[in-house]
C-alpha cells in the first residue's frame, strides 16, 4: 500500500506547483522512484501521460481564473507557465476546444479535469507469473539513443531504434559479442540525470565495448522477474501496465531505482515473438 501512498504524495507535489516552477523530477522524487520509471507507471495507472495531465489540470484552473477574476489572459498564461500568448492559447484550445477570450462568456462550454487520486481498485483475475533472484553485478554492452523525459516521445523512437538495429549490423556484432551462456539481447532503460536518458540494445559480455557502443554496468540487486510468452511487444507492455495496480502495491516491495530490462531471445534478427523478460529491481518495503 505503500506505493499508493508514494503516488499520491506526487501528486499533492503537482498540484501545490501547478502555478509555480514544476519540477517532474520533484515529482518522482516524492514517489521514490526515477523521473522516467515514475512517468512510466504514471501513464499505464492514469491512462494519460503525465505532461498531458499537468497540461488539463494547469487548463482546468485557468479556466476558473478566466471566468471568475478579472486578470488579464496574459497574467494567467504567465501564472501557469506559459511565456508566450500563443502556446496558452494552444494549450487552451486542446483542452477546452475554444480560445480562452471566448472562455470569458458566460454559457462558455468548458471542460474540467478533477485531480487524480490513486486507491486500490478491484483489477487482475488473470495470473502474474513472476519469480524474486538475487544477480551479482554485470556488465551490458550496446547501442544507445537518447530519450526525453517525455513518455509519449520515447514510445515513438523506441521501437523505431528497435527496427533500425535490428536490419543493420549492430544486431549481429552485439549477438557476437554476447557470452555464451546468456544469449539474450536486453533493452535497457537507463536513468542518470534529467539530461541523461538513455534507451541501450545490448548483451552481457566481459568484452570490450568495441567503437560506437557503450558499456553500462549493473549493481548487484534483487530482481522480480516477469516471463512472457507472445508478441514481445505486446507482452512486455502488458507487464508494465499490470505491474503498479496488480503487483507492486501488495508485494512487500519497492521499486530500487535501477534500469528496467527487457529480455529477448538472440535468434532472427526478424523475430517479434517467442520468449521474453521484463526485470525489475525491488527491495523489501521498510
Amino acid at each position: 500500500m505503500e506505493w499508493w501512498k508514494n503516488l499520491n504524495a506526487a501528486i499533492a507535489y503537482i498540484e501545490d506547483n501547478l502555478d509555480n516552477e514544476l519540477s517532474y523530477e520533484e515529482a518522482a522524487r516524492a514517489a521514490y522512484c526515477s523521473p522516467c520509471y515514475f512517468q512510466r507507471i504514471f501513464s499505464y495507472v492514469s491512462g494519460m501521460s503525465l505532461s498531458e495531465y499537468v497540461r488539463r489540470r494547469k487548463m482546468t484552473q485557468a479556466a476558473f481564473e478566466l471566468q471568475r477574476t478579472d486578470q488579464t489572459i496574459m497574467n494567467i498564461a504567465l501564472k501557469y507557465g506559459y511565456s508566450s500568448p500563443t502556446a496558452f492559447n494552444r494549450a487552451f484550445r486542446t483542452v477546452h476546444g475554444i480560445s480562452p477570450s471566448a472562455a470569458r462568456a458566460m454559457g462558455s462550454n468548458l471542460q474540467a479535469y478533477p485531480r487524480l487520486s490513486f486507491n486500490v481498485s478491484i483489477t487482475g483475475g488473470t495470473s502474474l507469473p513472476y519469480h524474486i533472484v538475487q544477480k551479482p553485478h554485470f556488465r551490458i554492452v550496446g547501442i544507445r539513443i537518447p530519450m526525453s523525459e517525455d513518455r509519449e516521445e520515447n514510445l515513438k523512437c523506441v521501437p523505431d531504434f528497435w527496427k533500425s538495429a535490428r536490419q543493420g549490423s549492430p544486431f549481429l556484432d552485439l549477438c557476437r559479442l554476447s557470452r555464451e551462456e546468456s544469449r539474450k539481447i536486453l533493452g535497457v532503460s537507463v536513468y542518470e540525470n534529467p539530461r541523461e536518458i538513455y534507451y541501450y540494445i545490448g548483451v552481457v559480455t566481459d568484452a570490450p565495448a568495441p567503437s560506437g557502443m557503450y558499456e553500462c554496468k549493473i549493481p548487484t540487486a534483487s530482481w522480480a522477474i516477469f516471463e512472457n510468452d507472445g508478441h514481445f511487444k505486446e507482452t512486455v507492455q502488458n507487464v508494465f501496465r499490470r505491474l503498479p495496480a496488480e503487483w507492486l502495491p501488495f508485494s512487500g516491495y519497492t521499486h530500487a531505482k535501477l534500469p528496467d530490462i527487457e529480455v529477448y531471445p538472440i535468434c532472427s534478427r526478424q523475430a517479434l515473438q517467442g520468449h521474453s523478460e521484463v526485470w525489475i529491481a525491488v527491495k523489501k518495503e521498510d
